[in-house]
């Protein structure tokens, strides 16, 4: 059954049918083949406990704050502020763009969103100032990633919700991983382009007065994440709440930037329906394909098949591991997450495995999959906005950072107090 599991999701993948319906499909195709038992009798009931849980508003709420950060003209004030203060280093203008998409990854909560904010954003720079297009285009790819791992994270909260983990430890469990993981992303840039100079562009230096008075431009989005975050830090706030009141900072920035009329409300609005729907189908579909594969008997098909291996825990860690990298190249992060996570967990937390300590390596496995080919979503984003050239070059230029994704993975394997220490003081 694993066989035909795997076989059947990758070619309906293949035939480009919508994520969530392909997993509805597999579920029916499971109580027709598997099952001795009428499945579909509970479709009904999975549909419904899978979407009726309070946890799951702050997903829409989170989206609708990254619409308003983006279509509010808030971008742009950032980008411009963080070039102020990074551009001296090697690789000038491309460690604003990894800047900036941290920056919105602490708010917006969405990888792809970040992504395609920063391209739009930067790109124009990029030819103007002579940048070499695979590096400057793989950094917002990369950058764009952190939003699935920097709090707050959608995919953390669907993390927590698939398997009954404290979503506010997870929050500040990723925070030291994506913060390191940003260093180093402006690490290895400033090291390319040290030996590479031709692949950055001119490194430009501005008077303290000029920055210190871009601080005005950054103020408001870092205190928006000090609200965010620190509200559910400090139990003032459950994760819904405090991303309704994001939403409402966020329109107060965008107010007084300017940036608020019906227009931009209303494409704000129309996003986070399409997004908020795409993502509820999904899980509601994840829901019932693991109600059929657990009524139908995979978990112990799995628990037997690792047994069979006699495989020690860092043994089956590792096999976990390189099952991820591999189907990160071909399934979209949100359906990878939704289809394994709920089969994967329980059997590494029976092996000691900590939960909250294995939602954040996987996630940094999920994140990959963002700018890996050929399903690297990042990579589809960002060449959209560059409308000139091949995806080839994105990805070319995305390889460096795939590597730095690795390292993070090694350094949480070798070092799980990165993950565990900061929920462990708080």
């Amino acid at each position: 059954m694993i066989w035909f599991v795997s076989l059947a999701l990758l070619v309906l993948l293949a035939l480009s049918i919508p994520v969530g319906v392909v997993l509805f499909l597999l579920g029916f195709g499971i109580d027709q083949f598997f099952s001795g038992f009428p499945l579909m009798r509970g479709l009904g009931q999975v549909v419904w406990s899978s979407s009726n849980s309070s946890t799951l508003i702050a997903i829409p709420f989170f989206v609708l704050l990254g619409e308003i950060l983006v279509r509010g003209g808030i971008a742009e004030r950032t980008y411009a502020a963080l070039d102020k203060w990074f551009s001296w280093l090697p690789g000038g203008l491309v460690h604003a763009n990894i800047g900036t998409a941290t920056m919105f990854s602490a708010t917006s909560g969405s990888s792809v969103a970040t992504a395609a904010t920063v391209a739009t954003v930067a790109m124009p720079q990029a030819e103007k100032l002579g940048y070499d297009p695979r590096l400057f285009s793989g950094a917002i790819a990369a950058g764009g990633t952190l939003g699935i791992l920097i709090p707050p994270s959608i995919n953390l909260i669907v993390y927590g919700f698939l398997t009954e983990t404290s979503i506010p430890s997870l929050f500040v469990a990723g925070l030291i991983p994506g913060l390191l993981m940003a260093a180093i992303f402006v690490v290895i840039t400033a090291v390319i382009c040290w030996f590479r100079p031709s692949l950055g562009g001119p490194s430009r230096s501005f008077s303290w007065r000029d920055k210190l008075t871009s601080l005005t431009q950054l103020v408001p989005v870092i205190l928006l994440f000090v609200v965010v975050v620190g509200s559910i830090y400090a139990g003032w706030a459950t994760p819904t709440e405090s991303a309704a009141v994001g939403v409402a900072m966020a329109l107060a920035i965008a107010t007084g930037n300017r940036g608020v009329n019906l227009d931009m409300l209303r494409l704000a609005l129309l996003g986070t329906v399409r997004i908020t729907a795409m993502i509820m189908l999904v899980i509601i579909g994840a829901y019932f394909l693991n109600f059929t594969l657990a009524s139908a008997g995979l978990g112990r098909e799995l628990t037997s098949l690792i047994n069979a291996y006699n495989l020690s825990p860092m043994g089956t860690l590792l096999l976990v591991i390189c099952i991820y990298i591999v189907l990160g190249f071909f399934i979209e992060t949100l359906s990878l997450m939704v289809a394994t996570i709920p089969i994967i967990v329980p059997i590494m937390a029976e092996m000691g495995f900590d939960k909250l300590w294995l939602g954040i390596l996987l996630i940094v496995l999920i994140e990959m999959a963002l700018i890996t080919p050929p399903v690297g979503l990042n990579l589809y984003v960002v060449q959209g906005a560059r409308q000139k050239g091949h995806l080839g070059e994105v990805m070319v230029g995305a390889i460096p950072y795939v590597l730095v994704m690795l390292l993070m993975v090694a350094l949480l394997v070798l070092i799980p107090d990165l993950a565990l220490w900061l929920p462990s003081i708080i």
